[in-house]
């Protein structure tokens, strides 16, 4: 799962005696970053021999202990965090410190977000490492969901493999949408229309929820809104109140207010037992399935379905959201440069983990069919899961940006709060651009409207 399920949630901090223990395994030859020399698109450091570090989030700890069972020689410095989770910014803030002691960097790294590219591929201080280069070979790289590594390619050149993707769909309750005679919805407009009918029909009975910081990434990603469209390595497009945006707005609107769309958090104390058991659907990630459907709702086996994500009638090709992923990323300091690829590829291939224990939908194409058949045997879907989650892998809308700061943090801090009060998303759209641009050149960044 990504940065926004439940688990991903409950990362453990980095203690500052654990910042030490990892910065006393790290390179003590650091690479010189900023020019694009080397093999490999980089300057590498030295080679020697000694533990590979490498940070991970709790959710993520199975995988680092999966690569050990499987490769009971390798020497690991395993190292838990929080993963980036909800923008803490932990890996930047802990790399600027290793850059000023010129010592201490991971060697392999996972983020529950995939914003680290934006800053950490660019500068003298460049942390990530190139892997389309010549590092990862190309029908690796090939095998990866399309668009899968476009969130972390800059310049053409691709800094991370992604671990799982959190592609939008619909999931819904077949039993209950049979029950009341409803038709599966295709487009937002019939999605919409639904939720007049479910408000007039079977008022208490939910579509869909917007109390959570990832709202934006369902609802205003799918509409192809152009408010965080990363342009260049440091430029950025900002047009919240596009029409794209504004029909979004006003259909979130529209259900909020006859109370088919929930704003109450899905992982908070009051979702699940006040209206948990009054989930038609919900558009949502690969990851609602186990995270809250089959986790947090106790939705019983044999009900739980899978639709296509919905589109805008008038969208040449359907696109779709996405609300989170995780991603691994190489450090080009890394005294290991074999070990670390080896571990990375392995963590975001091999069946083992991918299909085997993995949470989420695995990145990986080949993992992904072996992973969507073994959920689809466990007993707990009805009908095909694989078809929709599938074909959403491919289609997920590539203008949403993955800048340095965080979107969804920004829509919790401006739009959440105007709800609350009783504003509409329409009339919040202006408060929610403005934070957008003035973060931007916080970090560098160029600002276009």
């Amino acid at each position: 799962m990504g940065r926004r399920s439940h688990s991903s949630r409950v990362g453990t901090a980095l203690t500052v005696a654990a910042v030490l223990a990892a910065a006393a395994c790290g390179s003590p030859n650091p690479a010189g970053a900023g020019g694009d020399t080397g093999k490999y698109g980089f300057a590498t450091a030295a080679q020697q021999d000694g533990k590979l570090v490498v940070w991970v989030d709790s959710t993520r700890l199975d995988a680092a202990k999966a690569y050990q069972k499987a490769h009971p020689k390798a020497q690991l410095d395993i190292v838990t965090y929080d993963g980036n989770a909800n923008g803490s910014n932990t890996l930047k803030t802990k790399v600027q410190l290793f850059d000023r002691a010129r010592e201490g960097w991971p060697d392999v790294v996972f983020t529950t977000d995939n914003n680290t590219a934006s800053w950490a591929s660019q500068g003298n201080n460049a942390f990530v490492a190139p892997l389309s280069e010549g590092l990862v070979e190309k029908s690796t790289l090939d095998g990866f969901a399309k668009g899968a590594l476009d969130v972390c390619t800059v310049d053409g050149k691709v800094y991370c493999l992604r671990n799982d993707l959190a592609q939008v769909v619909l999931w819904y309750d077949k039993t209950l949408l049979d029950q009341f005679g409803y038709t599966v919805p295709k487009t937002w407009e019939e999605y919409e229309a639904l939720g007049d009918k479910v408000a007039t029909e079977h008022p208490g009975y939910v579509i869909g929820t917007a109390g959570d910081a990832w709202a934006p990434e369902i609802y205003m990603w799918g509409a192809q809104c152009p408010a965080n469209q990363v342009t260049g390595p440091k430029t950025i497009t900002v047009k919240a109140t596009d029409a794209k945006c504004l029909r979004a707005a006003k259909m979130i609107d529209k259900l909020v207010a006859n109370r088919t769309m929930s704003m109450a958090p899905l992982f908070g104390p009051d979702f699940a037992k006040n209206q948990g058991d009054k989930v038609l659907m919900l558009p949502g990630p690969a990851w609602y399935g186990g995270a809250v459907f089959q986790g947090t709702l106790k939705t019983p086996a044999g009900q739980l379905a899978v639709a296509d994500p919905l589109h805008w009638a008038d969208q040449s090709e359907p696109v779709t959201g996405n609300v989170g992923g995780g991603t691994w990323w190489l450090s080009r300091h890394t005294a290991h440069l074999d070990a670390a690829k080896d571990f990375l590829t392995w963590i975001t291939t091999a069946d083992e983990y991918q299909v085997d224990l993995s949470p989420g939908y695995p990145a990986y194409s080949d993992a992904a069919t072996k992973w969507l058949a073994k959920q689809q045997d466990s007993g707990y879907y009805t009908g095909d899961i694989a078809a929709p989650l599938t074909a959403a892998a491919g289609q997920v809308w590539s203008g949403w940006g993955s800048p340095e700061f965080s979107q969804e943090a920004v829509w919790a801090k401006t739009v959440i709060p105007g709800q609350t009060d009783g504003r509409t998303v329409e009339s919040l759209l202006p408060e929610w651009q403005t934070p957008n641009e003035q973060q931007a050149p916080v970090f560098g960044d160029q600002v276009k409207k």
